[in-house]
């Protein structure tokens, strides 16, 4: 069981994975649904330290690297000031939105960087980034349990 969930939690702290793969894994390997949701959820949280402890510290020192920093001026500046009306309008509800849907490429890294390049408040972001993870991790768990018992259903008709 402990391998279980040591390997439930590293899926939540993959930038693909995250809770697409932490919860579905865990679940399916017979964790307690609820124990599977706090401890993926929570492992996910911690995607929001991670992103910006990376790009604060890294982020000057690339900065130095003359090509880098003509990509980020050409990227990164034009997005920031092409979206920076959208990020005022929908700022923290937005981004919550965004981290919350459990698709590929949005989740909290994702929710985590956009926080970061657009410069939304630390606090004001994390709390967002949270909220969508934990109602990422209702969704996924959700969708997990009827598709198991969906699943088993159509097994037991089967017999």
């Amino acid at each position: 069981m402990n391998s279980i969930l040591f390997y439930a939690i590293l899926l939540s702290l993959l930038p693909i994975a995250e809770l697409r793969g932490g919860i579905p894994y865990a679940i399916a390997n017979n964790i307690n649904p609820f124990i599977a949701y706090f401890i993926c959820v929570g492992a996910n949280v911690l995607a929001f330290p991670i992103v910006f402890f990376f790009l604060e510290f890294l982020h000057p020192l690339f900065l130095k690297i003359d090509l880098y920093k003509n990509l980020f001026d050409k990227f990164v500046i034009k997005t920031r000031e092409k979206l920076n009306d959208k990020i005022k309008k929908y700022g923290f509800w937005g981004l919550m939105l965004f981290v919350m849907i459990p698709l590929p490429v949005t989740g909290a890294y994702t929710g985590s960087f956009a926080a970061w390049l657009f410069n939304i408040p630390k606090k004001k972001a994390f709390l967002s980034v949270v909220l969508g993870v934990v109602i990422s991790g209702i969704i996924v768990t959700t969708i997990m349990l009827t598709g198991i018992e969906a699943f088993q259903f159509l097994l037991k008709d089967i017999k």
